[in-house]
């Protein structure tokens, strides 16, 4: 098929496909891979934080008692509010609803929005606090002997996915003016698909990190 047949017939079709349908699956197999490979990024945050704990904890027990776990909570329901939004986003292009798609974009930056202006409290607070690593880093108390380490894996876990989140408000920025313009069809809606796989992704690490930075040193107040 030629592209001026695509351009003709099926608008937004690139020209080295051959159907919606083509175009669509390696669009998604894209986005998959670019997943897995974040998971890999992530997975050596993770296996560090693991070997530490295990290695340190007390002083990660001791650490991990000084985050704020109802900014943590309330950020929690927050992305998985973010993830009920961008999840109706994908299907307001399923069926073809170009507003519908604008207003639950927008309902997710604002969401998402949120979450970092919360990070940003708490990080402020840490500063405040001498809880940022490096030579004016104190904590008081037993077990704080590597504490230090673990604030190093809070910032750096916590940073990492907080960038992901500006990455994704970008991208969803960037969608906005085509969802208006009615760009997104039935047929075609491939880049609404593949940010809201980023945007559950991200979602789904933060589910990970709350527990482990959290919650973990909980049990033993108990």
């Amino acid at each position: 098929m030629s592209h001026d047949a695509h351009g003709g017939a099926q608008p937004g079709l690139a020209h080295h496909f051959d159907s919606y349908e083509q175009q669509k699956e390696s669009a998604t197999l894209g986005m998959w891979l670019f997943i897995v490979q974040e998971i890999l990024f992530f997975g050596g945050l993770f296996f560090a934080y693991a070997l530490f704990r295990w290695k340190y904890p007390v002083s990660f027990n001791h650490a991990s008692r000084h985050l704020d776990v109802v900014l943590g909570t309330f950020n929690t329901a927050v992305l998985i509010g973010s993830s009920v939004t961008v999840a109706m986003a994908v299907r307001s292009a399923q069926i073809g609803k170009p507003r519908r798609i604008v207003g639950y974009l927008l309902g997710t930056a604002f969401l998402g929005l949120v979450f970092l202006g919360v990070k940003v409290f708490e990080y402020h607070h840490k500063w405040v606090e001498r809880l940022v690593p490096g030579p004016n880093f104190l904590l008081e108390g037993p077990g704080n002997d590597h504490a230090m380490m673990f604030f190093s894996l809070y910032f750096a876990m916590t940073g990492l996915h907080a960038l992901h989140m500006i990455v994704g408000i970008g991208i969803l920025a960037f969608l906005l003016k085509p969802a208006w313009n009615g760009k997104y069809t039935p047929e075609n809606h491939n880049m609404i698909e593949g940010f809201g796989l980023y945007w559950h992704f991200v979602d789904i690490i933060w589910i990970f990190l709350f527990p482990l930075l959290y919650l973990a040193g909980r049990h033993h107040l108990l």
